[in-house]
């Protein structure tokens, strides 16, 4: 709910998309959590406490730093999300708070100590496994994740501190790394209601495809619809050069989405061939993959909606079937009422079921992440095993192979089409796209031809917005589109360290009250206090630990506020 949404990996126009939050779900969420850190604590402390006694097994060695890595995951999951955490974990009544450096000092440190530690040549019991759900305690497996985590964690601090960021990155570099399929760290999900739980299962979520995320999609990678889909949808696809239906009476324009104001009446030309597999076109019933949720009514299956006028009368009844869309966020004013179109659930792209029915593995860390950390960090010139460019393009192989696509990778690679934020794939492809292209469009409410200046929108949170298509850019795109689903807390995480990729900014038809910057008068400027940075800590916390409460503000260096960003994030 929290993460997904920051992270623009599904349209959700409430909580952290517009600045604000919701006390359950923190509380819920800091309860469970506080709650996993204190069971890795009592593993470790088990451990010491056999090893001490002289009552260990072969592997409690291997099982103490199994858990300190697994305990490492935690602790960024909470310092990530709150900000200042007690370093102990949660271990005492009332702990003290610590710095996010602090944390993330340890957090380093701990995972350079227990991966080192790790003896993979200690032969387990077959029993064992069934007690580890990633990976049935093979340790090189868990070797691997751990340095992998490290070049993560590391490169967190890229913008805050260098020098720690390079020589942690380049230390866990030169070690065993995830970097195949087989090594995945993922769990499988089941139904219910507890920690394993499929995390995207709840039906009343309809979980959209963002207008961010489309905007990365379209075009990007050169491989056309045509090629991609059954011959029952050919007749839908529209030209490049075709951006669809003004709709400027129920559209909003408040935005700087590039693609604000138009609703294409067909599937674009040439997108992500990942696209389609992640979200599933309207009215594509026979697909497996269609998601009919909510299952208890019919909106999955309408497809027919209306734009109605001031007096509820209808304007255009509008065949959302085999159309391609996502609407901009934030507050449209009188347009949302009027708009039955553009957040109705038969009507736009939505998650495939594939992650729906609690039948997926949940992926934590994934062979493509550790690529594109590879990438960046060749990127900085941080000594690394391998080219940026071959570990970029690792990467794109390794999320087309999970997504079942591989046979458009070659031509993916080497593609020069820009998307609708100005990237392109093609490694050695660095040319800048034009300021605007000319598109053309069909007046959605008398089909009269025209043309318009689409203009590729500035991303001023990145190097000042004088650059599209660098190839810091073309990397955090492509770690960006590999992530989804299971990793938008990455997501979000690079947006808030690098300003990457783009984000829009949310409408402003009517004011945002808890975005207040952003006005009609700078919808157009990218500014970190447009995006969400962090979550606020639960209200009890005040109370049940009123000193540590105070410690946690104090490091925070700001209020205790959706808004305030954390030490490493840009500022």
């Amino acid at each position: 709910l929290y993460w997904k949404t920051a992270s623009r990996q599904h349209r959700n126009n409430g909580a952290l998309a517009v600045g604000s939050y919701n006390e359950g779900w923190t509380s819920d969420y800091y309860s469970y959590l506080s709650g996993w850190l204190k069971s890795a604590n009592l593993a470790v402390s088990v451990a010491d406490e056999k090893i001490a006694t002289g009552v260990a097994f072969p592997y409690t060695e291997n099982l103490k730093h199994v858990s300190r890595i697994w305990r490492v995951y935690l602790m960024s999951e909470f310092t990530d999300n709150f900000g200042p955490m007690p370093v102990d974990a949660f271990s005492g009544v009332n702990p003290e708070f610590s710095s996010v450096q602090d944390v993330y000092y340890f957090m380093l440190s701990e995972l350079k100590d227990a991966t080192e530690k790790l003896d993979v040549s200690v032969v387990n019991p077959s029993e064992l496994a069934k007690y580890d759900q990633a990976y049935g305690f093979d340790w090189l497996k868990w070797k691997k994740y751990g340095n992998s985590m490290r070049l993560r964690l590391a490169m967190r601090l890229s913008e805050v501190d260098a020098s720690k960021a390079k020589a942690e990155f380049e230390d866990a570099a030169s070690k065993e790394l995830l970097t195949s399929a087989g090594d995945i760290f993922k769990v499988q999900e089941r139904s219910g209601w507890d920690a394993l739980s499929g995390v995207m299962s709840r039906e009343w979520n309809a979980q959209p495809l963002s207008a961010t995320l489309n905007n990365l999609y379209v075009g990007l990678g050169g491989v056309k619809s045509e090629d991609q889909l059954d011959s029952k949808f050919h007749e839908k696809i529209k030209p490049s050069d075709y951006i669809g239906l003004k709709w400027d009476q129920h559209l909003t324009s408040m935005t700087n989405d590039p693609s604000a104001g138009y609703w294409l009446d067909g599937l674009p030309e040439i997108i992500d061939p990942r696209a389609y597999k992640a979200f599933i076109i309207p009215g594509d019933f026979e697909n497996p993959s269609f998601s009919f949720y909510p299952s208890w009514t019919n909106d999955a299956r309408t497809v027919v909606r209306n734009l109605v006028d001031d007096n509820g009368n209808v304007q255009v009844a509008f065949d959302g079937t085999y159309t391609w869309n996502a609407a901009s966020l934030g507050n449209w004013g009188t347009k949302s009422a009027k708009n039955q179109v553009s957040f109705y659930t038969g009507t736009i792209p939505r998650l495939s079921q594939r992650f729906r029915a609690s039948s997926s593995q949940r992926i934590f860390f994934a062979d493509w992440e550790t690529y594109f950390l590879l990438a960046e960090g060749a990127i900085r010139g941080w000594n690394t095993p391998m080219s940026a460019k071959a570990a970029y393009e690792s990467g794109i192989r390794a999320s087309f192979n999970y997504w079942g696509v591989d046979e458009f990778a070659d031509a993916y690679i080497q593609s020069e089409a820009y998307n609708r934020v100005g990237t392109s794939v093609k490694w050695d492809h660095i040319t800048e796209p034009p300021a605007s292209v000319t598109m053309k469009y069909m007046n959605g409410y008398t089909n009269e031809p025209g043309t318009m200046t689409y203009t590729y929108p500035v991303n001023h949170l990145y190097k000042n917005g004088s650059v599209k298509n660098d190839l810091l850019t073309k990397v955090i795109t492509q770690k960006y589109i590999a992530q989804l689903p299971w990793a938008p807390m990455e997501a979000w995480s690079d947006h808030r360290r690098l300003g990457l990729p783009f984000f829009d900014n949310p409408a402003v038809d009517l004011p945002l009250t808890d975005l207040p910057n952003l006005s009609q008068a700078n919808y157009m400027t990218a500014n970190v206090k447009n995006f969400p940075q962090r979550l606020k800590y639960p209200s009890g916390l005040a109370n049940s630990n009123p000193a540590g409460y105070e410690q946690a503000v104090q490091f925070l260096g700001g209020p205790d506020a959706v808004l305030t960003p954390l030490w490493w994030a840009k500022k």
